[in-house]
């Protein structure tokens, strides 16, 4: 027995230790409520021959997360909200309005004739990158699949020296270069006096894909970073207060065992922040709340234990072996409590939205591993601590007469 438990302080201690090196390299991900940033409602919009289906919103999501990823965007949120609205947040950005017309834009990109007659559209792209044109301005470098490459050969070797061929993004021409002889490979250079922002950003544009119907913004909300702070701040100062308030509690009510509910809390907080930055979690403010409200959870399950220990110490039983049955009769009670909470939890993240889904992937989180501090973590600590010497320590117990057995 002493073996074992010696192997389990073993574990906590290196677990501990692994969540103490997690939340030194890795950095906190802050949420848009925290870090400030932009907010953008998104309404897809019917256009002729294509309606906005689930199918349709699923594509147009689809291609503003290969765009919100190519800006770097650091743990952006985008989901659905309804059956045609997409919410885009993204927390950090400095550059608002790129963000929002990249998002945004259609990105239908065609290539004409000189009638202005298209002749194969942006689906024929394999790829477009950064690139420069001949004089070093930055300009978009295309290359076609095979189709593409074929129609593009026809149409340069048609009108080669004759007429310009307009390339059109969105209605507006790019270019409207007149081709000097065919183009056999497929692959093409777009120029326009492009800013480097302008060309890498429709570079993201084409290489995501164009959007299946227009977007239309219905609604941009800014979070500023100074709300950010001072919401971090409160909510640090809140949990520290409740922090400490629950650990005197604790410690003047239930003395002994209470001190070592205090230690495994600790614990619990060092795991659990770890947890989160590991997973590369996305802090929010309703997820602190979660974060404070499972504190609550984890010394309430350590509660009832002690309840139960107390109560087989009045009927007579030793130290050790009312620690042992006290854990047993509790660990039911305890159970049950956190799996009603954790289908609660389970029904907030599948119908719940952006932050109400943080909330509950917070509170999951941390009610497991305050089941993992209160019935492993609290009853090693407490059973190596009072083996020591059951009789001298039972009167820290808070029970004032016992009848040894």
């Amino acid at each position: 027995m002493q073996r074992g438990r010696g192997w389990r302080l073993l574990g906590i201690a290196l677990l501990v230790a692994v969540a103490v090196a997690v939340l030194y390299t890795m950095p906190v991900q802050w949420g848009l409520d925290l870090q400030g940033g932009v907010q953008v409602v998104l309404e897809a919009q019917d256009v002729e021959g294509i309606r906005v289906t689930g199918e349709v919103l699923e594509r147009a999501q689809a291609v503003i997360e290969r765009r919100v990823n190519a800006l770097g965007v650091a743990e952006p949120i985008i989901q659905r909200q309804g059956d045609r609205r997409i919410i885009v947040e993204l927390p950090g950005v400095q550059d608002q309005e790129q963000a929002i017309e990249t998002i945004g834009r259609t990105a239908l990109l065609e290539f004409k004739d000189p009638d202005g007659n298209t002749v194969f559209t942006g689906a024929a792209l394999r790829s477009a990158t950064l690139s420069n044109d001949e004089f070093g301005r930055p300009a978009v470098a295309i290359e076609l699949n095979r189709e593409g490459a074929v129609q593009f050969a026809q149409l340069t070797a048609r009108y080669a020296n004759i007429a310009p061929l307009p390339i059109v993004l969105d209605g507006e021409v790019l270019v409207a270069p007149v081709p000097q002889g065919p183009i056999n490979d497929g692959r093409a250079i777009i120029t326009g006096n492009f800013t480097l922002e302008e060309a890498r950003t429709l570079a993201i544009l084409l290489q995501s894909g164009a959007l299946p119907v227009p977007l239309e913004v219905m609604e941009v909300r800014n979070v500023g970073p100074v709300l950010g702070r001072e919401s971090v701040q409160r909510s640090l100062t809140a949990g520290l207060a409740g922090i400490a308030l629950v650990l005197i509690y604790m410690l003047a009510y239930y003395r002994l065992p209470g001190g070592v509910a205090d230690v495994a809390l600790a614990i619990y907080v060092v795991l659990l922040l770890g947890l989160l930055v590991g997973l590369r979690a996305t802090l929010t403010l309703p997820g602190l709340a979660g974060f404070i409200l499972s504190m609550g959870m984890a010394v309430d399950a350590n509660v009832i234990i002690f309840e139960r220990v107390k109560e087989e110490l009045r009927s007579g039983k030793r130290l050790r072996a009312s620690i042992d049955a006290g854990w047993k009769r509790a660990f039911v009670a305890i159970f049950d409590a956190n799996v009603t909470t954790l289908i609660a939890a389970a029904v907030l993240f599948y119908f719940g939205t952006g932050p109400v889904r943080g909330f509950a992937v917070t509170l999951s989180l941390g009610i497991l591993v305050s089941m993992f501090t209160a019935i492993v973590v609290t009853r090693t600590l407490l059973q190596a601590l009072v083996d020591r010497d059951p009789d001298r320590f039972v009167r820290y117990f808070g029970v004032k007469e016992v009848v040894a057995r």
